[in-house]
């Protein structure tokens, strides 16, 4: 093929290389060719024309130059808090690139390195998924036959019939995640099915993110805190157990407008992450003594006058109980326990005593050891304590879910699951498909928007789970992963880029919709279309199980809400975010916004959780191990959990990180390989 050689001799690998793409029709991450040239050309006669939203070449080549290219719109969907505008450039159907947009004001163009380098391969690239696939090799083997959608339906079917009459509709179990945060994509027609085949029910949260949510809600209930833009004007931030520079991004760049200002940053984790090289201190707490730590600065904000009485008189409930426990940690104790300097304790409180506004910016990385939930709860009193509710700024940045008006149950249809349907946490699914007692088994699994074999602790119980022989396994998946190998059908299912969807996020407080930006690719099909048909195998013909995607997205929302101002969700315009706002204004907790806590207060004791959990107040067990060492999780710079997982920039042989002191105790040096086990 000719090519344009000002694409492949001045633009390949440099800080454009879509450009080259659109050049000379190749990706923009494979190798160019310039051979054969066109005879007589010069490379300076192609030019680059456009503005600052798009530039395109323009070749004088045009007889062998690719088709011309275009931008569209879209929104990123995977498990992350900050859900990024993008501008997708696409020519033939092909993406090419993908950048950043500012019709986010809180993403304002910037979106992390993995989404622009990795998508274009994720959707196009050799382990994405595009025709159905029948199992021929053993579970695990990866060995599969293409097969038609008709033939793939009808097997599935008639073995999840099977397992029905035989078992019950409760031996069918969907084990699915947050792939795709969208709202269709996510949980909208699949839910619908699996309520009315009466299958059984899965408890997603406590993979990842639940803990979190629960403490926030059972302290301040459903409502929003601090949005995420007002960390700009806190006086003093604490980024608590959130690797911000790699998993919510745009914290940064709140974080660095509040310090031109002025504001003092402190960080507290186990792990000197990058945003802890920016930090005026730095709390290396133990994993699992958060809640330690917390109570030791209610304790000391206690000794120097920090506690707003006032506040705490008209808005909290529960302070005599909780201080009660706190007092029993003071900061001397808490030190030792939590491996941090006693004077560093003493100076966070008297800057969180000092400062106004105040915010705490927490992370999942909490909960995902002993005491989590109750390190959560404890941090979560912390500004009801000192007063930092109730001003822009100020408080914790957390609860943004809370933010838009869902309406999940016209969405997901719970009212078509027969009463009294089980529930399995999702931290136990392998257990229950190898538990030979369960009763009715689990005998047939939908795996879709999840890669458990890689996500769920205890990989090897998961591996034996799939392995099973009479466990049917039904796969929906956009690119082949490690547990679709263990699959006996897998279905194409289409990235975000091929259909619509709309995004609330998580981490901040503004909505988007996205529309397809390319067609789907092969013959994968949109989640929604997917179940569409498997309803329709399965003889429902309701009209939930034949609505459009737009009666889906106008379902998950409640268009009469003031905060979406008058307009449909299926309507929202493309190319911008809508905030939500009450009467007008940015949510401030105890300003704006109240709590939504039986109590209508700020809840540090919560009948909900002493309900539920027996443990109204936070509490502390020490760790008790039998081995040395504790590993935690940080996110990665290259996947999103699992999600580009298998391109080959990011594999490669993972890097372990390790005190120094710790390292030198087992004679491990830089760059020398390890073996970790547990």
């Amino acid at each position: 093929m000719a090519s344009c050689r000002l694409s492949c001799s001045l633009m390949h690998r440099t800080r454009a290389p879509d450009q080259c793409a659109r050049a000379c029709g190749r990706s923009p991450w494979s190798e160019c060719s310039v051979s054969p040239p066109v005879p007589g050309s010069d490379f300076l006669s192609a030019r680059i024309v456009g503005d600052a939203r798009g530039q395109r070449v323009e070749c004088p080549h045009r007889s062998v130059a690719a088709p011309m290219d275009v931008q569209k719109p879209s929104v990123c969907p995977l498990d992350c808090p900050d859900t990024c505008s993008l501008a997708v450039t696409v020519a033939d159907g092909e993406v090419l690139a993908v950048r950043g947009t500012k019709a986010n004001p809180i993403t304002h163009g910037a979106i992390c390195a993995k989404v622009a380098r990795y998508y274009p391969q994720f959707v196009h690239g050799p382990n994405r998924l595009r025709h159905p696939l029948e199992r021929i090799g053993a579970k695990g083997e990866g060995r599969f036959r293409q097969t038609t959608w008709e033939s793939a339906l009808e097997l599935i079917q008639r073995r999840v019939g099977a397992v029905i009459e035989r078992y019950g509709p409760e031996a069918v179990l969907p084990l699915n995640y947050a792939g795709p945060h969208g709202m269709l994509a996510g949980d909208s027609m699949s839910l619908r099915f699996f309520h009315r085949l009466g299958a059984s029910l899965l408890a997603r949260s406590p993979l990842c993110g639940g803990i979190r949510s629960a403490a926030y809600a059972a302290t301040f209930g459903a409502t929003p805190g601090t949005p995420l833009q007002q960390v700009a004007l806190a006086q003093l931030i604490v980024v608590w157990g959130n690797n911000a520079s790699a998993c919510n991004l745009h914290l940064m760049r709140q974080i660095n407008a509040a310090k031109r200002h002025g504001a003092r940053l402190v960080v507290i984790d186990p792990r000197r992450t990058q945003v802890a090289e920016q930090a005026h201190l730095v709390l290396p707490v133990r994993p699992g003594t958060d809640v330690v730590l917390a109570w030791a600065i209610a304790t000391e904000l206690e000794r120097i006058s920090g506690l707003d009485q006032e506040f705490i008189d008209r808005h909290v409930l529960g302070f005599e109980d909780f201080m009660r426990a706190a007092r029993a940690y003071p900061p001397e104790r808490a030190a030792q326990i939590c491996g941090v300097g006693l004077d560093d304790v003493r100076t966070l409180a008297r800057w969180y005593k000092e400062s106004t506004p105040a915010v705490i910016a927490w992370g999942n990385g909490l909960e995902r050891n002993r005491n989590g939930g109750s390190g959560l709860r404890a941090i979560a009193a912390l500004p009801a304590l000192a007063g930092k509710f109730g001003v822009p700024g100020g408080g914790l940045v957390g609860g943004a879910s809370h933010a838009f008006p869902k309406t999940l149950d016209r969405l997901t249809r719970p009212d078509l699951a027969p009463p009294g349907t089980r529930t399995i946490n999702i931290l136990d699914v392998a257990e229950s498909i190898l538990d030979e007692q369960l009763t009715p088994p689990i005998k047939a699994v939908f795996v879709y928007n999840h890669n458990p074999i890689i996500v769920h602790p205890g990989q090897n119980r998961m591996r034996k789970a799939l392995a099973r022989d009479d466990l049917f396994t039904v796969g929906i998946e956009v690119a082949m992963t490690d547990t679709m190998a263990f699959a006996d059908v897998v279905l194409p299912a289409c990235t975000h880029f091929e259909h619509a969807d709309l995004y609330p996020a998580y981490g901040q407080q503004y909505l988007q919709r996205a529309e397809p930006v390319i067609p789907p690719v092969g013959e994968s099909l949109p989640n929604t279309e997917i179940f569409r048909r498997l309803a329709a195998r399965f003889g429902f013909s309701d009209p939930a199980f034949t609505a459009s995607d737009a009666e889906l997205m106008d379902a998950a929302m409640n268009a009469d809400d003031p905060r979406l101002k008058g307009r449909r969700p299926s309507q929202l315009p493309l190319d911008s975010a809508l905030k939500m706002e009450y009467g007008g204004v940015e949510p401030v907790l105890c300003d704006t916004v109240w709590p939504r806590t039986p109590s209508g207060r700020i809840e540090l004791v919560s009948e909900t959780l002493r309900a539920r959990h027996g443990a109204p107040l936070p509490g502390f067990r020490p760790l008790q191990s039998s081995y040395p060492l504790t590993l935690i999780t940080p996110a990665s710079d290259k996947r999103i959990t699992s999600t580009f997982g298998g391109l080959p920039a990011s594999d490669g042989t993972p890097v372990l990180e390790m005190h120094p002191e710790d390292a030198a105790a087992r004679g491990l040096k830089e760059g020398e390989l390890a073996k970790v086990w547990n």
